[in-house]
């Protein structure tokens, strides 16, 4: 049993070297060792009425002419033989090659979605870089760099449009995409565009996956910061009904809502069943 049952296990654990010398094979024999050693502890009291057993259908066998010795002796040879031949193709490392295998689902989610990030394409910080420059520039010196998040976030919320995934799959779409599509997808393809666009000028970012939604979060500062961002966005996007703006604080840092649910940032959040957050 250890013969054929070494090289097997030799296929399926990742490669073992000491120094140069590679002793996985070696592994794997004490590994198949074990098993068999195991497997004979459990079975002790079987073990002699099911050898007489063996013994007794084989020679029967073997009178009749059907499935004697001979043929036992070649097939485990051929299994043997087979299982040799074979143990060089063994799999590689899964910790190394996919991790997805052994991941949780939340980070199996965030490292997708962190692997659609494009922050430091240049196509994206262009086209961020243009938008950004579109609206709000009477108010560059009062307001500063906050006129160009803001003004991003006013184009990408203004032409954005929701196409929904299929209900079997969920793609998340890069930012690239998105943009060459001309500017449809759903909440996770909005929310890494918002997020990529406005990190590749400057803006921190978070997105956060809530129950059957995700939307993007900007970094407001501190209460006197964010002071100054509700100031800002009042002014700015005067043209909105603008009730009250939703913002997460926490240890005195303050997160403005960025959803594609309302014109101007720090809409209402759809729901507070939180999910996942992912810092990027």
């Amino acid at each position: 049993m250890v013969i054929p049952l070494t090289p097997f296990i030799c296929r399926f654990i990742p490669p073992v070297l000491l120094g140069d010398i590679n002793i996985d094979l070696v592994i794997s024999f004490f590994i198949a060792l074990i098993v068999v050693r195991g497997i004979l502890w459990l079975m002790r009291p079987l073990i002699f009425p099911a050898l007489i057993l063996v013994i007794s259908y084989l020679i029967y066998s073997q009178v009749n002419g059907t499935y004697g010795f001979q043929k036992v002796l070649h097939d485990y040879k051929t299994l043997a033989f087979s299982n040799w031949q074979v143990k060089d193709m063994k799999q590689k490392d899964l910790l190394s090659i996919n991790p997805a295998l052994f991941e949780k689902p939340a980070d199996k989610v965030t490292r997708r979605i962190l692997g659609k990030m494009q922050i430091g394409d240049s196509v994206v910080r262009n086209w961020a870089i243009l938008h950004s420059l579109e609206n709000f520039k009477d108010y560059q010196n009062r307001y500063g760099t906050l006129t160009r998040h803001l003004s991003l976030f006013k184009y990408i919320n203004n032409n954005f449009n929701y196409v929904p995934d299929t209900h079997r799959d969920e793609y998340y779409a890069t930012p690239r995409e998105t943009i060459a599509n001309g500017m449809g997808g759903d909440c996770d393809d909005h929310s890494i565009l918002m997020a990529s666009a406005l990190m590749s000028i400057g803006a921190k970012c978070r997105l956060v996956i809530i129950e059957g939604h995700m939307y993007p979060e900007m970094y407001a500062g501190t209460k006197a910061d964010f002071d100054i961002m509700q100031q800002a966005i009042v002014q700015l996007f005067k043209g909105e009904t603008i009730k009250e703006l939703h913002f997460h604080e926490h240890d005195g840092e303050f997160w403005i809502n960025l959803d594609y649910s309302a014109r101007h940032p720090g809409g209402p959040y759809l729901n507070d069943k939180l999910r996942l957050m992912i810092d990027l």
